[in-house]
């Protein structure tokens, strides 16, 4: 399963907030083990290098996008995801509907975030991280018959 993880989930690890950290983190690993595929838009980048920088300055914040580099997918927000997202429907903030998009152009399966209420209307499945993890570990103990 591939899925997009919204900056919040990648801030929740990178800034240690507690209670959410821990599920950020099981998410993480399950994308470092290949059990799921991550994918990041690359506003989230962006995002991520702007806010370190002012907590942590500029060389840990680049050390930190190159972590997120080595572990994800980029998915480009490009003029298709921006004319999209400008399009679509039901989204109150221009942001969660380009990396809604930028999920769904880079074949994602799905979007996890701990602002599911942001994506009502999307068009992909949209996970809380701890949702997400208990699906995980469901298919993991009762893998399909092949």
């Amino acid at each position: 399963m591939k899925v997009m993880v919204d900056t919040n989930v990648v801030l929740d690890l990178l800034l240690d907030r507690t209670p959410y950290a821990m599920n950020a983190a099981q998410i993480f690993s399950l994308i470092e083990r290949n059990v799921l595929a991550g994918c990041l838009g690359a506003t989230t980048l962006t995002t991520i290098h702007y806010l370190a920088t002012k907590a942590v300055g500029a060389p840990k914040a680049r050390r930190e996008i190159r972590k997120l580099l080595r572990l994800f997918e980029v998915a480009p927000v490009n003029r298709a995801v921006l004319e999209a997202a400008l399009e679509a429907e039901g989204f109150r903030d221009f942001e969660d509907a380009i990396l809604h998009e930028a999920a769904r152009q880079a074949d994602a399966d799905a979007l996890v975030t701990r602002n599911e209420s942001d994506f009502r209307t999307a068009l992909l499945a949209v996970y809380e991280p701890r949702e997400l993890i208990n699906i995980v570990q469901a298919r993991l103990a009762d893998p399909p018959n092949e």
